[in-house]
């Protein structure tokens, strides 16, 4: 896929399957393997470094950096995981998209959830005004960058989260929003009932243990695209812990799992990454 191609494939189709990288030799390994368009994974990007995940530990100065790496190793679309947007204000958020686009980023998310910990939202008010700031500079620049706009009732436990995921995400649509997403789907009619209850595209989140339902099924719902989040990073690392453990016996299994030195220099030495 063309980067200017993200956009429209999100209405043609058909479904995008996209990785998230944390690094620019994460995502070049993903483009290598097939990946026709990426995510960066903010939570990815944390536990490489030894930090937690929602606890606003990544700034949006860290966030653009990590995004600007992978947009120059790879010749695929990159959205990035932009939380909340990075801004307390419409304005502020607004400069983000304008920053994001600069990187080389075709795409960025707003959330509703804040970036420090805690079980709170943001109201849903507050955010379709951050989703319609976006749109507008998005829409200045010219560039066919896609606006995703999250509602994460499910991965706060909100007592009524289908219904209220519903809410937001048609006001997101209202504002603006080109995809919509709400992470923690997992049942079928849960996904239908937020297919059916928007005219968007529909981002599933598919990195999560208990998910079962097989993509081509999810494809023929109608949903666009499916991401991993941060969750090929934590199996990665679980690959280092096995590994390590493995060292007190006598398993080295993990072996088994390695990319050669040579294949590895060969793929980081080449210019950017273009798939197979």
């Amino acid at each position: 896929m063309k980067r200017d191609d993200f956009l429209k494939r999100h209405h043609e189709g058909p479904m995008i399957r996209m990785p998230n990288a944390w690094d620019k030799g994460t995502a070049k390994i993903m483009v290598d393997s097939g990946a026709e368009a990426l995510g960066t994974t903010s939570a990815g990007i944390l536990y490489a470094q030894g930090l937690p995940d929602y606890e606003g530990a990544l700034s949006r100065d860290d966030c653009l950096r990590y995004a600007e790496d992978i947009c120059a190793a790879v010749d695929v679309p990159v959205t990035i995981d932009s939380e909340d947007g990075y801004g307390d204000t419409p304005e502020q958020v607004a400069q983000s998209f304008q920053m994001m686009i600069e990187v080389g980023a075709m795409g960025g998310s707003i959330e509703d959830h804040p970036r420090a910990a805690g079980r709170d939202l943001i109201s849903a008010e507050e955010t379709a005004d951050c989703v319609r700031a976006a749109r507008e500079t998005i829409d200045a620049s010219g560039v066919p960058f896609v606006l995703t706009a999250r509602a994460e009732c499910f991965l706060v436990g909100h007592p009524d989260r289908l219904n209220e995921s519903i809410r937001r995400i048609q006001m997101y649509e209202a504002a603006g929003a080109h995809c919509l997403y709400v992470p923690g789907l997992r049942k079928r009619e849960d996904i239908q009932a937020v297919l059916d209850a928007v005219s968007c595209p529909i981002n599933v989140l598919i990195g999560i243990k208990t998910f079962d339902l097989p993509l081509s099924e999810l494809e023929s719902m109608g949903v666009r695209r499916v991401s991993t989040g941060g969750s090929v990073a934590c199996a990665a690392l679980g690959v280092i812990r096995a590994a390590v453990n493995g060292l007190n016996g006598e398993d080295l299994s993990y072996r088994e799992q390695m990319i050669t030195h040579d294949e590895l220099t060969t793929l980081f030495g080449d210019g950017p990454a273009a798939g197979i």
